[in-house]
């Protein structure tokens, strides 16, 4: 599905302001909000909404479904009640995530915060939370289950529970819902929160004419509650370990490949089903988001199989994907959806066919175009409309970042290709984020979206996540101060002057 003539900004709500240690779906949520509009920015894009995994990222997280608690706002619960002034004291980096310290206090207020719900909750309230269990319970019970399970076995993965748990014996399960009853409640609390909270956002963003972009990962983390509650629809042995796993062989980013560990789909198990799971995915995810980016679209085409038992992604094979006829199954149970196909990295002719058979946009990466010749995909010269192009994605540096790292070679390439004066390449140094948000901005691609970073002028440290490297990423955050009037202005005018406005 074409995309109106657009453009946006690229900034994970985590990222956003706030006093409580990350950003959430709080105050400073509405303001960005109405920055975007102010910038005549049409779109919001954010990474996945569900909660994180190994290494804090957003892509292994414990459910397809289900939100990541810690963006719940705190502050809106305190003023149901349910959290105390003294509650909300703390003194958390401004500029920097910092999980370790963070996500425990958080999940404790979260904790106060469903305790007295339950104890003191409104009857509306009360209402309303009922209400959003059942209609949620296809997901949410194997959920708040499973999340339950996880504490109590000391988060342990759900293959190492107890046998009966793992072979998902209806004995075992109801014993077990019964003794963890009140974290179950716990859970589906958050959920609730999560989701009220969200869904008001939105509206708010779609109310002033900004749509979210959302990112579905193509792959589920193995520690999630639909791993553990469909098990017979992934690469898993008979004690529930998986046999296969999944990730991408040596690229740009890193030499031995990105080894991501997600469990793989048994794709024959999903054909019979007619590919009922992943309509209700896509289902689900277009009732949080507006438009859906798929994270790593050429998996559906063919996808690189590694044995678990490989430490890296060096040896292991491409096999083909469902190809067509998944999305042949959505479309016809959902229609047409306005879907972006990340296909980034070695895209083969299948990959390019399977796109252009739905008719979904790709994406083009102008940190990518300048290290070839004029052939280069990634070129503006080269695009068609029915493409999203970048500076950078969340797994770039940010733009300067990128220009310091960039070879002679690459650098020449881009003053040549900007029509830049030689002898003032020095000064280049300076405006190399708004030289290269004006070439996404000017390009035919019908949507051009830029990280927030970029229109701040932000150095590599502020990168939001390095692929292959577990730890110490998806911190940033920026404060309202290093946002000043000409970065809105300039998007505005480019908007203007580029009609995307």
């Amino acid at each position: 599905m074409r995309l109106p003539r657009t453009s946006g900004i690229l900034l994970h709500p985590t990222s956003l302001p706030g006093p409580h240690g990350s950003g959430d779906f709080g105050p400073a949520a509405y303001h960005f909000v109405d920055w975007l509009v102010g910038a005549g920015q049409k779109l919001w894009q954010i990474l996945p909404l569900g909660g994180i995994g190994p290494g804090n990222s957003p892509y292994m997280s414990s459910s397809a479904f289900a939100g990541n608690v810690l963006l719940i706002d705190l502050a809106e619960l305190a003023q149901h009640g349910w959290l105390q002034p003294d509650d909300l004291a703390a003194d958390f980096e401004a500029t920097r995530l910092d999980f370790a310290r963070v996500v425990p206090w958080r999940m404790e207020r979260l904790a106060r915060a469903a305790a007295r719900f339950a104890a003191d909750a409104n009857a509306d309230d009360q209402q309303d939370f009922t209400r959003f269990c059942a209609a949620q319970a296809g997901w949410l019970d194997d959920y708040a289950l499973f999340m339950a399970l996880a504490e109590a076995n000391d988060w342990r993965e759900w293959s190492d529970w107890a046998p009966a748990l793992v072979a998902r014996e209806p004995a075992a399960l109801q014993a077990a819902a019964d003794e963890l009853a009140p974290r179950i409640g716990f859970w589906q609390f958050c959920q609730w929160c999560f989701f009220r909270q969200w869904l008001r956002l939105k509206t708010y963003a779609n109310e002033r004419g900004v749509a979210i972009v959302g990112d579905a990962p193509i792959f589920i983390a193995y520690q999630s509650a639909e791993v553990w509650a469909r098990q017979e629809l992934f690469e898993l042995d008979p004690h529930g370990k998986p046999t296969v796993i999944a990730g991408v062989p040596p690229d740009y980013f890193s030499a031995t490949g990105q080894r991501w560990g997600n469990p793989l789909y048994r794709w024959n198990a999903h054909a019979a089903d007619g590919y009922a799971w992943w309509i209700e995915r896509i289902r689900r995810t277009f009732a949080l988001v507006d438009i859906v980016r798929i994270d790593h679209f050429r998996g559906f085409a063919d996808y690189w199989e590694i044995p678990a038992s490989q430490g890296t992604a060096v040896f292991g094979r491409w096999l083909p994907g469902p190809g067509a006829a998944l999305f042949d199954a959505i479309h016809t149970a959902l229609g047409p959806l306005p879907i972006i196909a990340e296909d980034l990295g070695l895209i083969t002719p299948e990959v390019d066919v399977l796109r252009r058979q739905f008719d979904l946009p790709g994406m083009r990466i102008l940190h990518f175009a300048f290290g070839g010749d004029a052939n280069n995909s990634y070129l503006p010269h080269n695009y068609e409309p029915n493409t999203v192009a970048y500076t950078g994605t969340h797994d770039n540096n940010t733009t300067p970042g990128w220009w310091a790292a960039a070879s002679e070679a690459e650098r020449s390439h881009v003053i040549a290709y900007l029509g830049l004066d030689y002898t003032a390449a020095a000064e280049v140094d300076g405006h190399i984020h708004w030289l290269l948000i004006r070439a996404a901005m000017a390009s035919v691609a019908d949507t051009a979206i830029t990280q927030l970073q970029d229109v701040l002028g932000l150095d590599g440290s502020h990168r939001m996540n390095l692929p292959g490297v577990g730890a110490g990423f998806w911190e940033w955050r920026f404060t309202w101060d290093q946002v000043l009037p000409e970065h809105g202005q300039q998007l505005l005018q480019l908007g203007r002057l580029y009609r995307r406005i």
